[in-house]
């Protein structure tokens, strides 16, 4: 995604010419994709970050539309904070952010060396900027400028709901340092800052020699990097931040030559043996990828070097580029930068830092603790390569082991999702051999046992290929379909992505409606839950759910749903186009049956479904009266459980008003 479609800061954008609003838009729209089918290694808050930006697809896809029918025409004479330009250059400056946090993310999870504490700590610190950043621009988008549909503002409100709870984690100190920060790297009117990617600050004029907060400068330098700013001076704005913030920038040299930092005339520190772990390292001896002294270094074909676990496992991953420079590698070789390893270890030796050492096989050891790789967990591994055999009858055999040991723990589940088995697995989906679908399915079901590969599973693009084993498969391929489909669901923005895929509600509504017993219990459990989402209700209505509901009441006797099929009514009843269709449909007179007949738990359900179709509507409180309604609801009112007396109650209460009773 080339940044250049857009400015840094929103402000500079106003001076585009309104023909680029739809090249923008459909920039942004790109940009949102890209991350939301971004790796499936990464640590869980990465992953549901990425999914909220996936929610955000249908916003930018109206944006584009808007633009489309404006032909880029926008409204230029508002002010800087309220203008479409300004709303969405803001918007595409926090996506950025959230791009190069997951690609960091993503580094760090590649990496085995088990001492990356100043790294994790970073990324926490970039996590909690970019949602706030994302949060602050998603709050200022004008749903009525852009015409927004009623169902798309409420996936954004979610979104933002679901940012704000992880705002309320984060300090109010900190809060105040990510608006100095952000005002800083996006000032157009600071002389201190020039407007293009890479920059520098000027130095700073202080005859005084300066201390820098080194826990302030590694925020700067963290918050900065996530904000796409390279190459300037970290102690510098730090110190401006540290004046912005009335804090204590320049300190008596006595006392600070006294706590063992040594401040040369250039500014740089030197330390004694107490200081050991304030100790700089050359920018030449860190790992682009994990930010740590590397112990194996390797060339890539770019000639780029990196830790050899690290940039090893980026590749094992699928990619196929540069992480510094993005560019197509064009081997995987990774040749031993043995020059470099030789400075290193003499640094190493020069400042009395542990030498790294090698392990009996040749591979470099970096802390003592690499983790022995278990017979499962090399069984598991010999699976996963079985996926992707030539062989049909492998690859059906794979899928049936690794089915039945996600079955059998958390730990597989956890140990085959890392063994990268969930993209190959979703890819086993669209075979032809059935038997080889459901084995997949199955273990997809399986693993989303596990609330991380949920999360995991959706990134891997798994909903269409299971409508499709939904729709097509043998039936028990059918049925865990369906249930993974419910399973994936328990996340409210699963619930908005598997209902806005087209033919998801669709087949699941014709397995309820001509699936086995079993799989009518699995569409119907997944019906309900994406149901719970209002946009999903009126999708379900269209698509016949109503229909195939009423036929399964009238069943009753041999479906054994009874309960099921009122707790979907229920739910759909909200809706103004779920109660039309309920009414439509002759639901009444088997709903009246029900009060006389039905378990408590369905009298229940039944007199609230009746309560939802009669309020303000004096025809259908004239049809219960005519149908012999007063006596069951009556006794409701006196022997129901709660609900059912306080539902019944104010259903008679309806009745008297309009002189039914």
């Amino acid at each position: 995604m080339r940044s250049s479609l857009w400015p840094e800061k929103a402000r500079l954008c106003l001076a585009f010419p309104a023909s680029q609003f739809y090249t923008m838009a459909v920039a942004l729209l790109s940009l949102a994709r890209e991350i939301a089918t971004m790796g499936t290694s990464l640590a869980t808050e990465s992953i549901r970050l990425a999914r909220k930006v996936s929610l955000l697809i249908h916003l930018l896809e109206e944006i584009r539309d808007f633009a489309t029918q404006s032909g880029g025409q926008t409204a230029s004479s508002s002010s800087a904070a309220s203008s479409p330009w300004s709303c969405l250059a803001d918007l595409a400056f926090a996506l950025e952010s959230v791009k190069k946090f997951l690609l960091l993310s993503a580094w760090k999870s590649a990496g085995k060396n088990s001492n990356l504490e100043s790294v994790t700590k970073k990324l926490a610190i970039q996590y909690q900027y970019v949602t706030w950043q994302l949060e602050k621009v998603l709050g200022n988008i004008s749903y009525e400028h852009f015409k927004i549909s009623d169902e798309v503002q409420e996936e954004v409100e979610l979104v933002l709901a679901q940012l704000r709870r992880e705002i309320e984690k984060i300090g109010v100190e900190n809060l105040h340092i990510f608006q100095e920060i952000y005002n800083m790297l996006t000032s157009t009117n600071v002389k201190d800052f020039k407007h293009q990617r890479s920059f520098k600050l000027q130095a700073t004029n202080s005859s005084t020699t300066g201390f820098v907060d080194r826990e302030l400068r590694d925020m700067v330098t963290g918050l900065a990097e996530v904000n796409g700013k390279y190459n300037y001076d970290t102690a510098s704005m730090t110190l401006k931040l540290m004046d912005r913030l009335k804090r204590t920038s320049h300190v008596d040299q006595f006392k600070i030559e006294k706590s063992g930092i040594r401040l040369s005339n250039s500014g740089r520190s030197t330390v004694d043996d107490k200081q050991r772990d304030s100790l700089e390292i050359l920018e030449d001896f860190l790992c682009p990828i994990s930010l740590e002294l590397m112990r194996d270094p390797v060339i890539v074909s770019t000639g780029q070097t990196y830790e050899r676990s690290f940039i090893q496992r980026w590749i094992d991953c699928g990619n196929g580029t540069c992480p510094k420079t993005q560019q197509k590698l064009q081997n995987l070789t990774l040749t031993p930068n043995y020059v470099l390893r030789s400075l290193i270890m003499q640094w190493c030796e020069a400042n009395k830092i542990e030498q790294p050492y090698r392990l009996a096989n040749g591979r470099m050891r970096s802390d003592g603790t690499f983790s022995e790789i278990t017979g499962e967990r090399s069984f598991i591994n010999t699976l996963v390569s079985k996926l992707t055999s030539r062989s049909r009858d492998e690859q059906r055999s794979a899928a049936a082991e690794l089915r039945s040991l996600a079955k059998r723990s958390t730990n597989n589940r956890k140990l085959i999702a890392e063994a990268g088995a969930i993209p190959v697995l979703v890819s086993l989906l669209l075979v032809e051999d059935k038997k080889t679908q459901e084995h997949a399915v199955t273990s997809l079901l399986n693993l989303s046992i596990y609330e991380h590969n949920k999360e995991v599973i959706m990134l891997a693009g798994a909903v269409l290929p299971i409508i499709h084993v939904l729709r097509d498969g043998n039936m028990e391929a059918r049925e865990n379909a369906s249930a993974a489909i419910f399973s994936l669901s328990l996340i409210d923005e699963n619930k908005i992505t598997i209902g806005g895929t087209p033919g998801a509600i669709e087949a699941l509504v014709e397995l309820l409606d001509n699936g086995s017993a079993r799989g009518k219990k699995d569409a119907a459990s997944a019906l309900f839950n994406l149901c719970i989402y209002q946009g999903n209700k009126s999708r379900a209505v269209r698509a016949g759910v109503v229909r195939a509901l009423v036929k399964m009441l009238e069943e009753s006797s041999t479906s054994g749903m009874v309960d099921e099929v009122l707790t979907i009514l229920s739910v759909l009843v909200s809706h103004k186009e779920g109660k039309v269709a309920i009414s439509k449909a002759n639901t009444i007179p088997l709903l009246i049956d029900l009060l006389r007949t039905g378990q408590p738990r369905n009298k229940e359900n039944a007199t609230a479904i009746l309560l939802a179709l009669c309020k303000k509507d004096s025809k259908n409180l004239a049809c219960i009266g005519r149908m012999g309604a007063v006596v069951p609801l009556t006794e409701i009112s006196k022997t129901g459980t709660e609900r059912a007396k306080r539902k019944a109650t104010s259903l008679l209460e309806h009745m008297q008003k309009l002189q039914i009773l």
